[in-house]
């Protein structure tokens, strides 16, 4: 076992800064559960400059950051062996890099960062990969079983800048590709609710509507109707967590096999019908680099097994619109 017995202090650097408080943390405490992380942050155990703050405080260079005494399981090791794994880990397909973005194709299954039980994600993959990199951090997420394009900063300039287009959600268009239980009978529909977000207490992270949400905005685009499913393109225009899974199931058309606001009753028979993971799939990215101005657009096609799925529902009795 390690354990620290006495408050210790960390100040964030300047090219930490601009992180989420939850992802500082787990970079510098290596080897704690994320529901730890959530735990002291929430109780206030963790102080930036003396005041209470939530997992998603952005870091700015120079703050001093209180960790309280931890107490963590570590056999002889153990804090080597994420970043060895991850090294060895398949190559991820790349969609476009240069000096200031790296865009990957990320595979469902595949958590973006460890945590959670999760040894390792894509960021301690990526930096294993990658030990030149001086600097490499994630833009956006994808959950877990979400796949498709995900986008990172190879300079602290450019997170900043995309960080300031997520905020102001404007200056990226992000379309998803989702597969949904139902006929949807619009051709364009927009969805606005209120979202309120929070952590279960093992540091799960849900999301309910609720009139002291924050407002949240998506444009579901029917694309085909297969039988009892319909293929939506979700259009965001706020990036809320779970966004388009909550207004899909909202809407009355939850994505097939979503395990935490699907139907569940069906989602236990997909697997036997060849649908085996949540139909999901980030599809296209328009934004301005973010040093340059220049237009990017960036796209990854459904996944193997996903457009198998869209095929065999087609051969039965679906049509395209």
């Amino acid at each position: 076992m390690t354990s620290a017995s006495k408050v210790s202090y960390l100040v964030v650097g300047e090219e930490e800064a601009g992180q989420r408080l939850d992802n500082f943390l787990m970079k510098h405490l290596k080897g704690a559960p994320k529901s730890l992380i959530y735990r002291i942050v929430r109780s206030g155990e963790v102080r930036v400059n003396k005041g209470r703050v939530d997992v998603t405080h952005r870091t700015v260079a120079g703050d001093q950051i209180r960790i309280p005494p931890i107490r963590l399981s570590e056999t002889p090791g153990e804090r080597a062996a994420p970043s060895a794994a991850a090294a060895r880990g398949p190559a991820l397909p790349v969609l476009f890099e240069d000096d200031a973005l790296l865009v990957v194709d990320k595979p469902a299954g595949l958590a973006v960062h460890g945590g959670s039980g999760v040894s390792f994600g894509v960021i301690e993959q990526l930096r294993a990969q990658r030990p030149q990199a001086k600097f490499l951090e994630l833009v956006h997420r994808l959950d877990r079983e979400t796949s498709g394009i995900l986008l990172l900063a190879k300079k602290r300039s450019a997170l900043v800048a995309m960080h300031e287009m997520l905020r102001n959600d404007r200056g990226m268009d992000k379309r998803y590709l989702a597969l949904v239980a139902g006929r949807f009978p619009d051709a364009r529909r927009h969805v606005r609710f209120k979202l309120f977000k929070y952590t279960t207490a093992d540091g799960e992270r849900r999301v309910r509507v609720a009139p002291d949400g924050q407002d949240s905005h998506t444009v579901l685009n029917c694309r085909g109707v297969y039988g009892e499913a319909s293929l939506l393109e979700c259009e965001l225009k706020t990036g809320r967590t779970h966004q388009i899974r909550v207004h899909c199931a909202q809407s009355g058309f939850p994505i097939l096999g979503d395990d935490k606001y699907g139907d569940f009753a069906l989602n236990k028979q997909l697997p036997r019908q060849g649908l085996k993971r949540m139909f999901l799939h980030a599809w296209r990215l328009s934004l301005a680099h973010p040093l340059t101005g220049e237009p990017l657009q960036l796209e990854s096609p459904l996944p193997a097994e996903l457009q198998s799925y869209i095929d065999s529902l087609e051969r039965l009795d679906g049509q395209a619109i």
